[in-house]
C-alpha cells in the first residue's frame, strides 16, 4: 500500500451518541488477532478524533500518519472494515463513507472478539499507543 496517507484516506465515522467514544475505545481494546500460543490478543483498530470528526483506523494506518513505515494491506483493511461494520450492526457509530469498505471485508473467522466477562483471561495488546509520545 502507498507509504502517504492523508485523513481524507481514513474511515470517517459518526458516533451515535456522545457516550460512544469510550464504549467504542474500550470496545476495540478487546477485537483483533490472538495468539495460537496463548490467551493474547493484539488490537487492530483504534478511534481516532482529528479536526472535530471521527475515524476508525487499522493501527498500521497510525504508523503512516505518524509518518513511520508500515506494510498495511489489504487484509489489515479488510479487518479494519469488518470491525467497523459490526461497531455499526451493534449500534456505536455509523460509517461515513461507506464506499471506502464496501468492497474489502475479511471473514469474521479473522478476527477475534474478547467477551468483556471474559477480559481478565487475557493479555490484551496495543500496538499503537494513541496521544504517547513517538521517539
Amino acid at each position: 500500500m502507498n507509504s502517504n496517507i492523508d485523513i481524507n484516506d481514513l474511515l470517517e465515522v459518526q458516533l451515535k451518541d456522545s457516550e460512544c467514544f469510550l464504549k467504542i475505545k474500550e470496545t476495540l481494546t478487546r477485537i483483533g488477532v490472538s495468539s495460537k500460543k496463548e490467551n493474547k490478543l493484539f488490537q487492530s483498530c483504534h478511534i481516532l478524533h482529528k479536526r472535530g470528526k471521527y475515524y476508525l483506523v487499522h493501527f498500521k494506518e497510525l504508523f503512516l500518519l505518524d509518518g513511520l513505515s508500515s506494510d498495511i494491506d489489504e487484509t489489515d483493511i479488510g479487518r479494519r472494515n469488518t470491525i467497523a461494520k459490526l461497531l455499526e450492526e451493534w449500534n456505536l457509530l455509523t460509517v461515513v463513507n461507506k464506499e471506502k469498505m464496501n468492497s474489502i471485508l475479511t471473514s469474521l473467522n479473522q478476527i477475534k472478539i474478547i467477551p468483556f466477562k471474559e477480559k481478565q483471561n487475557w493479555v490484551l495488546c496495543p500496538k499503537y499507543h494513541i496521544g504517547k509520545d513517538k521517539k
